[in-house]
């Protein structure tokens, strides 16, 4: 619940003395939502990181099922669950052996069908992650094609090319690894092919394409046996009655013609690194940020036909089933062109995500996304945090809360940890004040910091070690979650065993520490998607408020009868006298006059009732 403390305070700089004035409406909305991805609240559930139930240390589908309630009271309306299928465990599960089978680290087919039946069961939705862009090298596919000679159909399935040079001792091209080094790996020559290693005796051969791992070679895409092929994995999924796809690397697949040389770069999130300047507030008017991946091997006009081709399958099947696109595309108009109304159904606004704690810059992204989406009739759907980026809660305590590192190591700048949390907090009060649909990341709803003092020899990451070193990586945002703040593991499973290490610090996020709490991060949460969802804040509209339209610390905005505004300055924002506070992101502050008027502390976002 809000919590308001009765407290004298100093003048202000920003004050509105008059009920809230709004402008022109940005964004109308649909008024209620026609299928129900529109306004969804969506929770990412990463497996290895969400409840261990065997004991192993690491998460399965037995510990997620376990959980359900945690979500229902959550109040979300759907789950993504990051891969779960057979794999090598090379990219924690993004190197796909067997699409149609469950990696027995996570439990079985029958696990997962009585995940989704407890889930339906609670009014929760299932979406599962798709990864076309590349298989496992341990996939029955890539087995055959290096099985097989030069030419032949199995090495068709993917991008095997001749290398450059008098002996095709060079690459096909100049492409680099999203996860650092080469994008190509060589094979020996003939049937039977294995990667060389320059032994005595080899003879090298072809080529191949891998845009992340060396054990995750890219499928051709141009070959209408790939396409008929995840078609039918889509099938196999929706006939057990999954409720949608998330697809990863959405705007990958399609190479540009010739792969031609590029002399840019790739990252999993394209931006500042860490010790580099921030986004600049000075923001372009489209709302870029910088997040897009570019290059010939991303979008790509080709990837539209394939996700027309899914839309024409999931329509054969009842229930609004959805497809969703993680493509790192910019500017913003360019990223519509996944949700046109014949092909996905939501693309994450990495846009949003990757925008500086600065109330100009996020105006203008919100403003720009809305409308980039309305002109193709697609709702917007927000994120801040994922299983690929820094923490929110870490990301915006660093002293430049634009920066966008790739993991935080323990001897770089260290994230301002209160700071940080009261921001994330305010952030995600914006974000589900919008119309549009939301994405949750595991554990943000306790509050969870990136954990930045991970020792060396227990990262994972492919980043790392592709890198040599020099980016941390992912792990820092996948820890275990902490369930119980006096059990071993923070209760993560049985044995007390993570696979990770956990901070000490996670003892005061844990969700039993945080339970029935008032203010905590988790009621707060649960407060917050109970007033969205009462308020229909997801189908709802936006127009800025006027008083705050041009405001250097005031993000302010009407959602039908609710009034979103967030306190980005160093001085508290007064309200106008008789303001109804519904939830408030941190307590906000009362003079002890007969007629009190509530003052908003910086870094704070309220939802008010409209005057």
């Amino acid at each position: 619940m809000t919590r308001i403390d009765s407290t004298p305070t100093a003048s202000t700089t920003a004050t509105a003395t008059a009920p809230f004035s709004t402008g022109a409406l940005v964004h109308t909305g649909p008024g209620e939502a026609p299928e129900w991805w529109r306004d969804a609240v969506i929770y990412q559930v990463y497996p290895r990181s969400f409840a261990d139930g065997d004991g192993d240390g690491v998460g399965d589908l037995p510990g997620i099922t376990s959980k359900l309630d945690h979500l229902a009271e959550l109040g979300v309306d759907a789950v993504w669950l990051s891969p779960f299928y057979r794999s090598p465990q090379k990219d924690a599960g993004y190197d796909v052996a067997d699409y149609r089978d469950v990696d027995p680290l996570f439990g079985t087919l029958a696990d997962f069908d009585e995940l989704l039946a407890q889930a339906h069961a609670r009014g929760i939705r299932i979406i599962v992650d798709l990864v076309p862009n590349h298989t496992s090298d341990q996939h029955a596919w890539f087995q055959a094609a290096l099985a097989a000679p030069e030419g032949s159909v199995e090495r068709a399935r993917y991008v095997f090319r001749e290398g450059e040079g008098e002996h095709g001792e060079l690459p096909p091209n100049n492409w680099q690894s999203i996860f650092g080094g080469p994008a190509w790996t060589r094979v020996t020559a003939g049937p039977g092919a294995r990667p060389v290693t320059g032994a005595e005796g080899e003879t090298p051969g072809q080529w191949y394409l891998h845009l992340f791992d060396s054990t995750q070679p890219d499928l051709a895409w141009d070959n209408p046996e790939v396409r008929e092929e995840f078609e039918q994995v889509l099938r196999f999924w929706l006939d057990k009655g999954v409720d949608g796809f998330r697809v990863d690397v959405a705007h990958g697949m399609i190479k540009a013609d010739g792969l031609p040389d590029w002399d840019g770069t790739v990252s999993m999130v394209e931006g500042t690194e860490a010790g580099e300047e921030g986004t600049d507030p000075g923001a372009p008017e489209d709302g870029s940020t910088g997040a897009g991946n570019s290059g010939p091997m991303f979008d790509q006009d080709g990837v539209h036909e394939i996700y027309r081709a899914w839309h024409r399958v999931l329509a054969e099947y009842d229930g609004d089933r959805a497809l969703v696109a993680e493509a790192w595309v910019e500017p913003l108009s360019r990223l519509a062109r996944y949700v046109r109304p014949d092909e996905m159904h939501q693309a994450f606004n990495f846009s949003f995500l990757t925008t500086a704690w600065s109330a100009a810059p996020l105006r203008t992204v919100i403003a720009s996304s809305l409308r980039a989406n309305d002109e193709v009739g697609a709702p917007t759907t927000w994120v801040l945090s994922n299983h690929d980026v820094v923490r929110h809660a870490s990301r915006l305590g660093l002293a430049d809360p634009g920066l966008r590192p790739n993991g935080i190591f323990a001897h770089d700048p260290q994230p301002d940890e209160e700071l940080g949390l009261r921001r994330a907090r305010a952030a995600s009060l914006l974000m589900l004040g919008l119309p549009g649909s939301s994405y949750l990341y595991q554990g943000e709803e306790l509050g969870l910091p990136e954990h930045t003092a991970l020792p060396d020899d227990v990262r994972e990451d492919p980043a790392f070690f592709r890198t040599q070193g020099a980016e941390a990586g992912r792990d820092g945002c996948r820890i275990p979650l902490p369930w119980r703040a006096d059990a071993d593991g923070f209760g993560f499973g049985p044995s007390g065993k993570t696979w990770l290490p956990q901070p000490a610090s996670y003892a005061r996020y844990a969700a039993d520490a945080q339970r029935g709490v008032e203010g905590s991060t988790y009621e707060t949460y649960r407060t917050a998607l109970a007033t969205r969802r009462a308020e229909r804040l997801g189908s709802g509209t936006l127009a800025w408020v006027e008083d705050y339209a041009d405001s250097v610390d005031v993000v302010a905005l009407r959602n039908r009868d609710v009034v979103v505004l967030a306190n980005l300055g160093t001085e508290p924002v007064v309200l106008p006298r008789g303001t109804e506070v519904l939830v408030a992101s941190d307590p906000v502050l009362t003079d002890r006059s007969a007629d009190p008027q509530v003052r908003v502390p910086s870094d704070t976002t309220v939802w008010l009732r409209a005057l």
